[in-house]
């Protein structure tokens, strides 16, 4: 484990996610790994807190750089239809955060989203999909379509693709069968064993690896267990990464267990699937909300045989994992983390990490 970082301990480390502490000692150097809402989610929180051109660099809180790594692996809606026609890698998980850290939330932030609702050939296409497709079509290269799309969204971050080759998933199930397609996957009645891509083990972007080296905080989660998390981590390179990297590194651990990914693993078993396919321990902290759902919530969950994801800190903390209990919930019509109180869990975590590696 990355002994520089302060994780060690065996009680569970409370956070207040208050922004009001004293100034960052330099400002944070923040990578963000995952996939569909969940780490759209995440952006967005994170995105209020990164410098505007010409703010102080000591400002309470504040982020110089914020990266995010998104899985490519969708094979589902408009971004599959896309990846079939066009032969180029899914833009929707990517296209989310575009909006998610966009400062033009209002028009091209919707115009994004716009999903069409008539048409043969355009009906259930995002038009942001479509902009992207264009974009790839025009350059010869999606992770450049990617970056001029960013850029007319004028975001607060870069998005890199967690690769660029065009790969599939495969899992293998408990009774040995084997699944191919993300959306084969997810839509499997039996427990994942073991995921892998197709082909195996795809380069990552030159730029994620160099971010992930500089980053003063990463992130990992939320989202689906094995189809936007583990799928990032099969990349080449990117688990040695993280093993190796001199940021405090952060799970931040799901609501809410998923049917085909999570159902009955509780947070200690997240973390040591996500080893099992890394080969190698990649947190110093794990965010795990500890905050009881509402008995509506939780029957409406039930219903689809969900239930919250048990906070085993022990274990948790056995694995050399400090844990940040605390509530980081939404209750809503989809029970969603509040970004603002995970992203000032996180900068709280990055003061302490900054200040003790000062």
């Amino acid at each position: 484990m990355n002994s520089a970082n302060p994780k060690n301990g065996s009680a569970p480390l409370l956070i207040s996610p208050g922004l009001d502490a004293a100034p960052l000692i330099q400002p944070l150097r923040v990578v963000a790994i995952g996939g569909g809402t969940g780490l759209s989610t995440l952006l967005r929180g994170l995105r209020r807190h990164v410098l505007s051109p010409g703010q102080p660099s000591n400002s309470p809180g504040s982020i110089s750089d914020l990266a995010a790594v998104v899985t490519v692996t969708d094979d589902g809606g408009s971004s599959g239809r896309l990846r079939k026609d066009f032969n180029m890698l899914p833009p929707g998980d990517l296209r989310n955060c575009m909006v998610a850290l966009s400062e033009e939330e209002a028009l091209l932030a919707r115009l994004f989203n716009h999903r069409f609702k008539a048409g043969d050939s355009l009906q259930g296409h995002n038009f942001g999909n479509l902009f992207v497709a264009a974009l790839t079509e025009i350059t010869g290269d999606f992770a450049q379509a990617v970056q001029l799309s960013s850029k007319i969204l004028a975001t607060r971050g870069r998005i890199y693709p967690a690769t660029t080759v065009n790969t599939t998933l495969v899992a293998e199930m408990d009774d040995g069968s084997f699944v191919r397609g993300e959306t084969n996957i997810t839509a499997s009645h039996r427990r994942i064993v073991e995921l892998t891509l197709d082909p195996p083990n795809p380069a990552p972007l030159p730029e994620t690896m160099e971010a992930i080296e500089r980053a003063n905080l990463i992130t990992v989660g939320p989202g689906s267990l094995y189809t936007s998390l583990i799928t990032n981590l099969l990349v080449e390179g990117i688990p040695a990464a993280l093993a190796n990297a001199r940021g405090l590194r952060v799970f931040i651990c799901n609501l809410m267990t998923q049917a085909n990914e999570s159902l009955g693993l509780t947070a200690s078993e997240h973390i040591e699937r996500i080893y099992e396919h890394t080969r190698a321990p990649i947190f110093d902290c794990a965010l795990i909300n500890t905050t009881p759902f509402s008995q509506e919530t939780l029957a409406r969950y039930q219903a689809e045989g969900a239930s919250p994801i048990a906070a085993d800190i022990e274990r948790v903390q056995a694995l050399g994992v400090r844990c940040i209990a605390g509530n980081f919930a939404s209750e809503g019509s989809v029970v969603r983390h509040e970004a603002g109180l995970v992203t000032g869990a996180l900068l709280a975590l990055g003061r302490t990490a900054i200040s003790t590696l000062a």
